[in-house]
């Protein structure tokens, strides 16, 4: 089949919202309990990820957003009931600005992929972290609106009996976006030292709604090692792009056969392995090497975004530096600044879902534009908190200020709907 010309990836960042924090809610992400109980600042954060998304518009990528949920989540603080004064991390989940992370706010197949030609999205159901599992309804509404074109079909979750954390564990390969891709879906076995977060079930009940064919899927165990060591999602140490797949030695529980799959229904590909010789995977972890954006540039050569942690490591720069140098496929390597989503646990990789379209069929208020941003820049310099101490979260001054804000952004966008 010849690639449809039309069809684009697009990268959707999410907006970082103004509750912005550190709880240390996530076990397994090291970082983000790491961080437990420091001041976050809301605002940097934010402009942070904008300027990231601008980087990417500098680049010629096309380039969307969502907005923030609305937080403090009241509706479900009181369905729990729970004690303020003694149950403090219930308290700080339903004020969580993990959204941002749209790596996990639904999977998607492309519609080359799928046996209706439609663009699929199943939004995550994420319960198997309790600050993550009352985003999927919010998120649903907003996906709902920006691919309510015929061109997509946007489901509800999988049945929350299976965890399900989108796109963060699934990879496609393929000669071109608009081509006919090889879905790659990655999960993980209890009983380890962390929640293995996505369930097998789960990717497989994804694949099947959305039509694809069972000759270009793969269902692939992540390493226990690597969940163990930190990789609570299969993007912090693997991610692919087209034709190219950049992974850790470690990510998978069986590389050979995984690889020897791989090869076996998409010939083409091209596997860039980093040995634990050469970046350790707790190195890799640490400074999210893998959690990277993997872009094709206009220009045709691939680019990895880093963040500037995996830039300044010595380890990882010595790779990155022969990696570029060298006559294989990844031959850009862009460092970003997102370092107060990092001290959360999420890199650049973690902030933005890849929706492969034509971008005339998306709702253009998601769409990105030098205009677009400086309207953002503005409500977030006049309206996001400057920081937030943890101590702050149930403040109802600072419940009234935050929710003030994401109101303030929505009317800027003409999204008075998500309110």
């Amino acid at each position: 089949m010849r690639p449809n010309p039309i069809l684009a990836e697009i990268n959707f960042d999410g907006l970082v919202g103004p509750t912005h924090n550190y709880a240390g809610l996530s076990l397994g992400n090291l970082a983000a309990t790491a961080h437990a109980d420091d001041v976050s600042y809301p605002r940097t954060a934010a402009l942070e990820g904008l300027t990231k998304m601008r980087t990417n518009l500098g680049l010629g990528l096309a380039q969307g957003f969502f907005v923030p949920l609305p937080r403090p989540n009241t509706g479900w603080l009181e369905q729990i009931a729970a004690d303020e004064a003694t149950d403090a991390a219930i308290l700080a989940a339903g004020w969580s600005a993990s959204s941002m992370w749209t790596a996990n706010a639904a999977t998607v197949s492309p519609a080359p992929d799928t046996a209706d030609g439609r663009c699929h999205l199943t939004v995550a159901n994420l319960v198997s972290m309790p600050h993550r599992s009352h985003e999927w309804p919010d998120t649903l509404r907003q996906l709902r609106l920006a691919f309510a074109h015929p061109a997509f079909a946007v489901h509800g979750p999988v049945p929350p009996s299976f965890g399900d954390e989108g796109a963060a564990n699934h990879m496609r390969l393929t000669g071109a976006h608009g081509e006919p891709g090889l879905e790659v879906f990655v999960y993980g076995r209890p009983g380890g030292r962390f929640p293995a977060r996505q369930h097998e079930q789960a990717s497989r009940i994804v694949a099947r709604r959305h039509g694809v064919d069972p000759a270009r899927v793969l269902f692939v165990e992540q390493s226990p090692e690597a969940i163990a060591a930190g990789a609570f999602h299969n993007d912090v140490v693997a991610v692919a792009n087209e034709r190219v797949l950049f992974v850790h030695e470690t990510a998978f529980a069986d590389p050979a056969r995984v690889y020897g799959e791989i090869r076996d229904k998409f010939p083409q590909a091209e596997i860039v392995e980093v040995p634990e010789s050469a970046v350790s995977l707790a190195e890799a972890i640490r400074t999210y090497l893998f959690n990277a954006q993997l872009v094709t540039l206009p220009e045709g050569e691939q680019a990895l975004i880093v963040p500037n942690e995996a830039w300044d490591s010595a380890a990882s720069r010595r790779f990155l530096d022969a990696l570029i140098a060298g006559n294989g496929p990844i031959r850009r390597v862009i460092p970003v600044d997102v370092r107060q989503s990092m001290a959360n646990g999420g890199g650049p990789a973690c902030l933005r879902l890849r929706v492969v379209a034509d971008p005339a069929t998306v709702d253009p208020r998601f769409l990105l534009d030098h205009a677009k941003s400086e309207l953002i820049e503005k409500a977030i310099s006049a309206y996001w908190p400057e920081q937030i101490d943890p101590a702050d979260l149930g403040s109802e001054a600072l419940a009234r200020g935050v929710l003030g804000a994401r109101n303030h952004l929505l009317a800027r966008l003409d999204l008075e709907q998500l309110a």
